[in-house]
């Protein structure tokens, strides 16, 4: 059920109600007025879980979770959001080749099956455009829980969730993107998703996992001040978010080259040593040697409290589709 304008939440919807019954399937749907209003809907559901758990709000609702990717964070903070709002969960995680996808059912095809059992129907899928296809497909909201290289929107939302809440506001951040930019799905949404702010962008990597040009051009079309290096030491001290990725091997056709940068860049104690007081380290996982263990204790260190901003924005997104905000 493919729509592609923008939800516009104000006035009387300012609660969520502007994504009733509409997919998630990339970040420019989203604009500071829908996002104010979904992590208003994430701040009352971490109240209700520290409270009393949950609450049945989307008791009798299903949810299919469809990976055909790994994942562990993604689909495990779906499944717990759909949970704890009281929901029930039909889990397609870790099996997908011995469903009738490895007969050769086409992915539309799988959509209209599951969307007969289910109210809603998250996906991750290794091609670019594949969350566009399922929806055009169905006739219940599609989630887009990663699309190959291109977007991750739920991961960016709970991204910029997470450096409103640890740093109490967006605009004026100097925000560094550390690492596999040009693979690094995350990465293109959650820079996409700050074009509306008021912020400095620097972009770390190796030459040959720069920032794709369309992105890096889109970012500059927006006014923004963006910078790139290769030295992640040079710019420690004047930051306040480093946003640090993996190098994802899975979308490397030669191990070799993959060998060569998976440890270009090692966040340490002694790194971070430099740093800013007040700032904050950012991952969305899973970490591959990118940051040392030993950064865990560092209180600066916010990766896991990421985490469960996930859980809470998520939640705020199946109540707000499912028009239960």
């Amino acid at each position: 059920m493919e729509v592609i304008t923008e939800p516009t939440v104000n006035g009387t919807a300012a609660r969520g109600h502007g994504l009733a019954g509409q997919d998630i399937l990339s970040v420019s749907q989203f604009g500071p007025d829908s996002l104010s209003a979904v992590f208003e809907l994430a701040d009352e559901m971490r109240a209700v879980v520290r409270q009393k758990g949950g609450t049945d709000l989307l008791a009798r609702r299903v949810l299919a979770a469809l990976f055909y990717e790994p994942s562990t964070r993604t689909s495990a903070s779906f499944i717990a959001a759909m949970q704890r709002l009281g929901g029930t969960v039909i889990p397609i995680t870790q099996g997908v080749q011995f469903s009738s996808v490895s007969k050769g059912e086409s992915l539309p095809d799988t959509i209209r099956t599951l969307e007969q059992y289910a109210d809603v129907v998250v996906l991750r899928h290794p091609e670019v455009g594949s969350a566009r296809v399922a929806a055009a497909a169905a006739s219940v909201p599609v989630i887009n829980a990663g699309d190959g290289p291109g977007e991750h929107p739920t991961q960016a939302l709970l991204d910029l969730y997470t450096l409103q809440d640890e740093l109490g506001t967006l605009d004026g951040l100097h925000i560094a993107m550390v690492g596999d930019l040009r693979f690094g799905r995350t990465v293109h949404s959650l820079t996409r998703l700050l074009r509306p702010y008021d912020v400095k962008l620097t972009f770390v990597s190796p030459e040959i996992l720069r920032l794709p040009l369309d992105i890096m051009n889109e970012v500059r079309d927006a006014g923004l001040d963006v910078r790139e290096t290769y030295n992640v030491a040079e710019i420690i001290g004047e930051v306040d978010v480093l946003y640090v990725t993996r190098v994802q091997k899975e979308r490397f056709t030669d191990l070799e080259q993959y060998e060569e940068l998976k440890g270009f860049y090692t966040i340490t104690p002694e790194l971070m040593a430099g740093a800013r007081e007040r700032m904050v380290v950012l991952h969305p996982l899973p970490r591959v040697g990118e940051i040392s263990p030993a950064v865990d204790a560092d209180p600066r260190a916010a990766y896991f409290r990421q985490v469960q901003n996930g859980m809470f924005v998520r939640m705020a997104l199946l109540a707000a589709v499912l028009g239960k905000a």
